[in-house]
Formats: structure tokens, sequence, C-alpha cells
């Protein structure tokens, strides 16, 4: 598999997961009635979830990136810019 075609496959699934993850709990979590320091649970789901979710698919995103570009780097490639 090529280098373009590996960004663009994480790069499609990681959006995903960001979508799923800042979407989902405030459409289908207001069924849950427990409250959390006096905030409905899905108001946490929804505001802090998103938020630590977003630094993980940012943060494994760097990571797999610079593992893959250093894999091109030292099969003689050069890394193309850009999708």
């Amino acid at each position: 598999m090529t280098f373009i075609r590996k960004k663009r496959i994480l790069t499609s699934v990681l959006l995903l997961i960001w979508l799923l993850v800042s979407f989902g709990p405030g459409f289908f979590a207001r069924d849950l009635s427990v409250m959390v320091a006096g905030w409905p649970l899905y108001f946490w789901m929804a505001a802090q979830g998103s938020i630590l979710s977003f630094i993980c698919i940012v943060v494994i995103y760097a990571w797999l990136m610079n593992r893959w570009e250093a894999q091109e780097a030292t099969a003689g490639r050069d890394t193309p810019q850009g999708w």
C-alpha cells in the first residue's frame, strides 16, 4: 500500500471516529438520567469526552505519520506532500 493511500485511509477513519464521538453522545445519551456534579451525564460525555477523544486522535495521527514517514525515509523514497 502506498504512503498516500495509507494517509487517506487513516485520515478518513479518524475523521469518522471524531464525528461519531462529537455528535453521538449529544443525540443518543439524553436518555441517561444520571447526574454528575449537578449536570446530566450526556453533558459530560459531550463536553469532556469529545475533547479527550480529539486529543487522542491527534496523538494517534501524529505518531502513525511520524512512523510511516520514517519508514519511507529509510526506504529511500520521498514522502509526498498533500493528499
